[in-house]
């Protein structure tokens, strides 16, 4: 077990990385000016619009905008403090990884869905999206897992100082 969420921690580190870094530098040029940007920034997100036929950021449909507003606001803060909460191994990393994970799992249905459902999507595009709907299931599963630390047991119900008993006189 201790291998395997190892193996998850890093595909998810990655996960988390790309989108650090992927999100205010390629993303948000969908619903904020080309002239912000540096020029070889815009070039390389027109490249890849046409090399992926990325209709998304061709066309910019409403809610394509709207779920890159989400990941800007939303999504992207919780990968940064989900790289600093695995990297510090902070108490609170499931619970940002969880939301993490829904976000990124619900934002990916719409897409695919819309993407599967256009049929305006080619096998290479939906090959690019499609890790990131498995990257937020893995991440909502991460958050739900409880990893004990090492050397310590895992929490169990019924124990410890929260359901202390009273004491009688």
């Amino acid at each position: 077990m201790g291998a395997l969420c190892k193996l998850v921690d890093a595909i998810l580190l990655l996960a988390f990385v790309i989108i650090s870094v992927a999100a205010p530098l390629f993303d948000s040029q969908t619903c904020l000016p080309e002239s912000i940007y540096p020029a070889l920034l815009v070039r390389m997100n027109k490249w890849y619009a046409g090399e992926y036929q990325d209709f998304l950021l061709v066309e910019k449909p409403h809610f394509s905008v709207a779920l890159v507003w989400l990941e800007l606001v939303f999504l992207w803060p919780l990968a940064l403090l989900n790289v600093y909460g695995m990297l510090a191994s902070k108490t609170w990393f499931n619970t940002t990884c969880l939301l993490f994970g829904a976000s990124l799992s619900t934002s990916m249905a719409a897409i695919l869905g819309e993407m599967l459902g256009s049929l305006k999507a080619s096998d290479k595009l939906l090959m690019m999206y499609s890790p990131f709907l498995g990257f937020g299931v893995l991440a909502l599963m991460r958050g739900l897992l409880q990893v004990p630390q090492s050397g310590k047991p895992a929490p169990t119900i019924g124990k410890g100082p929260a359901l202390a008993r009273k004491k009688r006189a």
